[in-house]
């Protein structure tokens, strides 16, 4: 089996050392990047399955590169953070990234959070490779990871995408909060339901932005969220 390619991104040499010593026995090539421009130097001329991110970096932090990266891919990013404020942590989500790690961590859960997007990535391509929805003015295509709302583009993350893919992959099933943070983020992942609320607040804006003229996302009261399907008008 190929090994999957990592991108470590941190300005700290002891720390990109200790995540190739505590990944040095699993499937991965891994790549380093002193700071945020030459991560992104290197993320334009190769293909990497997972990215690595420190946040606090100097002249372009982990922030920014996380923007600059989701403008044009969707590689899976685990954010590395010594910050524990939720306010920074729900940032990084709400910019496209798809899990985070709080510094210092134990090499098992380091491990454990990179199989954990290797897999989910994996499993996720290969259950719904070349399969499109499609709605009243909306059109959900999982291979090209996009969403269409009248023919435009309306510029979701990854995650924002697998949300509403997962959603609209099961109309008028209710999701809860917890059901959706496990399936899209894992179960290892901390417990907050405004990371739910605030991806599905951005996917209404920027579908209402591209003038979809109704709400596929349903809010169920107390509970979750359901996907109400809108057939396309023969």
């Amino acid at each position: 089996m190929k090994p999957y390619k990592l991108l470590i991104v941190d300005d700290e040499w002891n720390m990109r050392n200790l995540i190739k010593i505590y990944l040095k026995k699993e499937n991965v090539q891994l790549t380093e990047a002193r700071n945020g421009k030459e991560a992104l130097s290197f993320i334009e001329k190769n293909g990497f399955d997972l990215i690595l991110l420190d946040i606090m970096m100097p002249d372009m932090s982990g922030w920014e590169v996380c923007k600059e990266v989701r403008k044009a891919r969707d590689i899976p990013i685990l954010m590395l953070t010594a910050r524990t404020d939720v306010k920074d942590i729900v940032r990084g989500l709400n910019g496209g990234a798809d899990d985070y790690l709080t510094k210092p961590f134990a090499p098992e859960e380091l491990i454990a959070r990179v199989n954990a997007l290797l897999r989910r990535t994996k499993k996720m391509d290969k259950a719904n490779a070349n399969r499109s929805l499609s709605f009243k003015d909306l059109t959900i295509d999982f291979e090209s990871r996009t969403v269409l709302v009248n023919g435009e583009p309306a510029g979701l993350t990854p995650k924002e995408f697998e949300l509403l893919y997962l959603l609209a992959t099961h109309p008028k099933r209710v999701y809860t909060r917890d059901m959706l943070i496990e399936r899209i983020w894992g179960p290892e992942h901390f417990r907050d339901d405004r990371t739910v609320d605030t991806h599905v607040k951005n996917i209404r804006e920027k579908i209402r932005n591209k003038n979809l003229s109704y709400d596929p996302i349903q809010t169920v009261w107390g509970v979750g969220y359901q996907f109400e399907r809108i057939e396309t008008e023969e």
